[in-house]
């Protein structure tokens, strides 16, 4: 009975491992035909697993009752519900109906129900089976809409992500751009006052030399006038004074009255404006004619050679 009970579910179309499983827990078609509906779903690992422990149990069960000389076989031939008053032919279907329901008051009966007939076998297993392809249905429609939902999703992280770069990228090229131009205006500085130098090494190389042949002629050298605004000029002394008295104008202290040894260098100036002021100089700046001078680059340079004797108004940059 056990073999040809298990190749009708073959011949049915049922997995070989659930029916192996489905005739172990039944007695006849019927009964494997229930347990099926209720199991089929379920992993075949966790089956198989189960029915493992329930064998060792069982096995553990006939040993206790051979020692104590109890006669084995079933009492309760099935289960009722005691809130529907539906009856059932196994375990299993009963918790099937338990979990459908939520009925948990349930019952033994030694009322035996009748087998199916070969009409209700065929309705029973047609109703399985669409109950099945329904199911699948279902999942495969959830399943297509979690994968639309995670696309969106995915999009979603795509764009934001190319945007966040896009706008990176925007910002390094301003950056660049502003590096570029500025160091185009520095480079454009650095050439002025190398010109301003060359063009000062020239004129003082035309004096030297119309010095020397005023002398060889036997001539009074002609003396330069001053380079210096009419703020400068304002004095009666000349470039040979051996004072200047500068107006040194600050942005901390406002304007600061000093005189210095025409030979002090624009350095010792600065250093004596920041120990005023607490700000280091960047640069002192005249206006008439416009003219700056450059830390680092003019600094070098005395009262005298900058033009700024015997009295001079400047401007101190920090």
């Amino acid at each position: 009975m056990t073999t040809g009970l298990l190749q009708d579910l073959l011949d049915m179309g049922f997995q070989q491992p659930y029916a192996e499983l489905a005739v172990k827990n039944s007695k006849n078609l019927d009964q494997a035909l229930n347990w099926l509906e209720s199991n089929q779903e379920k992993p075949i690992e966790k089956l198989q697993a189960a029915q493992a422990t329930k064998d060792a149990d069982d096995a553990e069960e006939d040993e206790e009752a051979k020692a104590l000389n109890i006669p084995g076989g079933e009492t309760a031939r099935s289960l009722v519900c005691n809130e529907c008053n539906k009856m059932f032919r196994n375990q299993a279907l009963a918790e099937f109906h338990a979990g459908k329901t939520g009925h948990t008051d349930f019952a033994e009966s030694t009322e035996e129900l009748a087998p199916l007939t070969e009409e209700e076998k065929k309705a029973k297993l047609q109703a399985m089976r669409e109950a099945l392809a329904e199911k699948r249905a279902k999942q495969s429609e959830q399943d297509k809409e979690d994968a639309k939902r995670n696309e969106q999703i995915r999009l979603k992280a795509t764009k934001e992500s190319q945007e966040i770069k896009e706008e990176l990228e925007r910002k390094e090229k301003i950056k660049e751009a502003a590096k570029k131009r500025q160091e185009k205006l520095d480079d454009i500085e650095a050439k002025k006052r190398i010109k301003a130098r060359i063009e000062a090494d020239k004129a003082e190389r035309k004096r030297k030399e119309e010095e020397a042949k005023a002398l060889r002629e036997g001539r009074v050298p002609a003396q330069p006038a001053p380079a210096a605004s009419p703020a400068l000029t304002a004095s009666a002394g000349g470039s040979s004074a051996a004072q200047t008295r500068l107006r040194i104008q600050t942005k901390e202290k406002g304007n600061i009255m000093k005189t210095y040894p025409s030979e002090t260098t624009l350095f010792e100036v600065a250093q004596a404006v920041e120990e005023e002021t607490g700000q280091a100089v960047k640069s002192f700046q005249i206006n008439f004619p416009r003219k700056v001078f450059e830390a680092g680059v003019d600094f070098g340079q005395t009262l005298k050679e900058a033009g700024l004797v015997p009295s001079a108004a400047i401007i101190a940059n920090s």
